[in-house]
Order: C-alpha cells, then sequence, then structure tokens
C-alpha cells in the first residue's frame, strides 16, 4: 500500500538577479532582472508502509523542497501529492494527526521551557488520551534514556539531548508517516549511532514510512535499502542501495603498501593513482581487470601488503552527481 505518492511534482520560484556594483544598483530601480529557479522538475516517486527511504543528493539538489510539499508546509506549482490519501497543502487535522516532520536545524521544543512542558503541549494539540501519552512518553523516554533531563530548560541542554527530544516530541502521537530531515548534523559518532537505532527500531515496531535525509551516508547505509537520488530538482535515481554500487561503480580500489621505493611512471600501466604516500599507494583500476592487475603488482613489485576493495558509497555517489569517469 502507497502512503506517499508524488507524480510529476514541480516547484518553482522567482529569484530577484542584480548584477554587481553601483551600476547594477541604479539598473535594478528601474528594471528589476528576474530568474525562476526549478527547484522540483517532475519528481515522481512511491513509498509503501514501513519503508525507510534514504533521500539523498547535494545542497540545493530539492532534498528539503521535497519534504515540505509533501508535509504541506508548500504548495507546489504543478503535479500530483497523496499522502495517506490526502492533499498535503489543504493541512487538514486528520492528515496532520498522522505525520511528523523533525528537522535537525529546526526547534520544535520551546527554548526556555523543560522538554516535558512541549511534550504536554502537544499532548493537547493531537488530542492525545493521557492513557496513551503517559504510555508513549515512557516507551519514548526509556528507548532515548532522557529521564533525567525532562525537567531541565531547552536551553541548556546538549545538542545531542535536544535532538533526542525533539524525536519524542514529534512522536508522541505515534505518525503513520515521518519526514527526517538531516536529523544528526553535528552529532558525534556516538550519538548518531544512538540516534539511528531508535529510529530504525521505530520503522519496525510501527511500520511508519520514513523518509530521511542526510548528508552522512553512515545513517542512510545503517538505515536504508531503497535510496532515492535527487539533484537539480530531478530523481536521477530511485532502487536499492546495492544497486548503485553495482550500476555505477565500474572499478575497484586496490591498496598496496611496498617495501621499497617505486616510480609513478611504473605504476601507472597498471591503473589510475589515487593516492602516493609511500609506502602506500592506491590504485583505481576497471572491476574487470582488478584481478589482473593485482597479480602484476604481485609478480613485478616488492610488496608488504595488497588489499582490493569496492570504492565507499559517498565517492560512488558524488562522482554520479559530477559525472566523473575513472581510468
Amino acid at each position: 500500500m502507497s502512503l506517499i505518492i508524488a507524480s510529476n511534482l514541480k516547484k518553482y520560484y522567482r529569484v530577484y538577479h542584480k548584477e554587481p556594483g553601483l551600476k547594477g544598483s541604479l539598473k535594478s530601480l528601474f528594471a528589476r532582472e528576474y530568474r525562476q529557479l526549478k527547484a522540483l522538475d517532475g519528481v515522481n516517486f512511491k513509498i509503501n508502509q514501513g519503508e525507510l527511504i534514504g533521500f539523498i543528493g547535494p545542497n540545493g539538489a530539492g532534498k528539503t523542497t521535497t519534504l515540505k510539499c509533501l508535509s504541506g508546509l508548500l504548495c507546489p506549482d504543478d503535479g500530483f501529492v497523496s499522502v495517506l490519501g490526502f492533499n498535503p497543502w489543504q493541512r487538514k487535522a486528520e492528515f496532520l494527526k498522522q505525520i511528523a516532520f523533525v528537522m535537525g536545524q529546526k526547534n520544535l521544543l520551546w527554548w526556555d521551557l523543560p522538554p516535558i512542558e512541549t511534550f504536554l503541549l502537544n499532548k493537547e494539540i493531537y488530542a492525545i488520551p493521557k492513557k496513551d501519552f503517559d504510555s508513549a512518553l515512557k516507551e519514548l523516554v526509556d528507548l532515548l534514556s532522557v529521564e533525567d533531563i525532562l525537567g531541565v530548560p531547552t536551553r541548556k541542554l546538549s545538542l545531542g539531548e535536544r535532538m533526542k527530544c525533539e524525536l519524542i516530541a514529534a512522536l508522541l502521537h505515534k505518525p503513520k508517516v515521518l519526514f527526517l530531515d538531516e536529523p544528526t548534523i553535528g552529532l558525534d559518532v556516538v550519538m548518531q549511532k544512538k540516534i539511528r537505532d531508535f529510529i530504525k527500531n521505530y520503522n519496525q515496531k510501527y511500520q511508519a514510512a520514513i523518509i530521511l535525509t542526510s548528508h552522512y551516508m553512515g545513517d542512510v547505509q545503517e538505515l536504508a535499502k531503497r535510496v532515492i537520488i535527487i539533484n537539480k530538482g530531478v530523481i536521477v535515481f530511485d532502487g536499492q542501495l546495492s544497486e548503485i554500487v553495482k550500476k555505477y561503480a565500474d572499478h575497484k580500489l586496490i591498496s598496496v603498501v611496498f617495501s621499497e621505493k617505486v616510480l609513478k611512471k611504473d605504476l601507472r600501466r597498471i591503473g589510475k593513482i589515487k593516492e602516493f604516500a609511500f609506502p602506500k599507494v592506491v590504485l583505481t583500476v576497471k572491476k574487470n581487470l582488478a584481478s589482473l592487475a593485482a597479480s602484476e603488482l604481485l609478480k613485478s613489485f616488492p610488496i608488504e601488503d595488497l588489499n582490493i576493495e569496492e570504492p565507499a558509497i559517498e565517492e560512488i555517489i558524488r562522482e554520479l552527481f559530477t559525472g566523473k569517469d575513472y581510468a
């Protein structure tokens, strides 16, 4: 069952453009120039109940704009959107009670009040019965280990503590659709892991449809099997994360530690030199030639260690955006 449907979704912005300098300022007084920015240009996808989707792309690709259209914060200029059977931009109460939108750089909590006050306010906003509220609050507090900070003013909490409480505030009403925009931004690796584990557990327990945007590929790799990649407002990939490696990684990395000095020109006949910091060298070779290249290295060079690896998913996606090829 598709809880989220986006069909030919478009969102354009009219952006003021001014030439630099005094001349440009004077000119703009009489004849302002505007340009059309295509934030979303025909976005299509469907997301089913229980799916946790990694929604990734470079800065300005259209990720947050898409989430805002799906949550009803923005009205698209064209296309069809359905979330839980509702038109999001109508902002009906029945719809809002079934979704949550968590932005890593925005606050759901009242800054000068303790988190528990925000939780109690949300109880009234979402009309959560006391029994359900108490049960949900206890479960979320226990899962995130924040019992000791519920009475501490939000402004005195660390970033990690605040992010945990932001999630509780968003999930008290047990939404069926959850939009997470950079939920681990600025957190240390330990806190990132705790937040990821919590998101994974929530998804599995409540079968919520979750869209996760993140610049940390660790978030996406650990949480999402399916990824949607957007660039310049256009979907460039929609499929299993494993397919990205199969489809776009046509090379392998050979890491070599040499026991004696070697010349760069001798290594270039084996593959492209990616890193050269003696005694370690990393070569890039075509996938179908990796075994042959490793054999040639072992036969012709003084080697202490050799390892053949797949390229990191971050690198593959970066190359997908830039369109670079390997030798």
